[in-house]
């Protein structure tokens, strides 16, 4: 493999690129929530209860890297707006889960639609083969990222 050829320049180079990128899609998306009546924290939630379902306020704390506390607080703005609600486990009612609603998966559709039109507009310029490599270096990359 690689590793031991690898040339400290070039993972800096990546590294930074990747954080610039970062920075960029950031900014463009919120961007585009300003346009929304959600927070840059409450899409984030939204985005964790469509990819995984229903989720413990402390299953979407630990994905978020927040406190639960933070989480509860967050989970009562969104549930203010009909965003979310939390239901009762029927099995166990200690447990509460918190469910995605309508409006709150609409919003995260509409929010992803246009960060993706804006991504097809930076990649018109780019080969259909540029576009292939770039997307299964990625996916490539995520991946050794996700088993380490």
């Amino acid at each position: 493999m690689l590793s031991k050829n690898l040339n400290g320049t070039k993972v800096a180079e990546i590294e930074k690129s990747l954080r610039h990128i970062s920075g960029i899609i950031k900014q463009k998306g919120r961007e585009i929530l300003s346009q929304y009546t959600i927070t840059p924290p409450q899409f984030v939630a939204l985005q964790w209860l469509m990819e995984h379902g229903d989720l413990t306020i402390g299953e979407l704390s630990s994905k978020m890297y927040l406190a639960c506390s933070t989480t509860t607080d967050l989970i009562d703005r969104m549930e203010k707006n009909s965003l979310v609600v939390r239901v009762k486990e029927p099995n166990d009612r200690r447990v509460v889960r918190i469910h995605l609603l309508e409006e709150g998966e609409r919003i995260i559709e509409e929010v992803i639609a246009k960060r993706q039109h804006y991504l097809t507009d930076v990649l018109n310029d780019f080969t259909e083969d540029e576009v292939n490599s770039l997307q299964k270096s990625l996916a490539k990359l995520q991946q050794e990222m996700k088993d380490e």
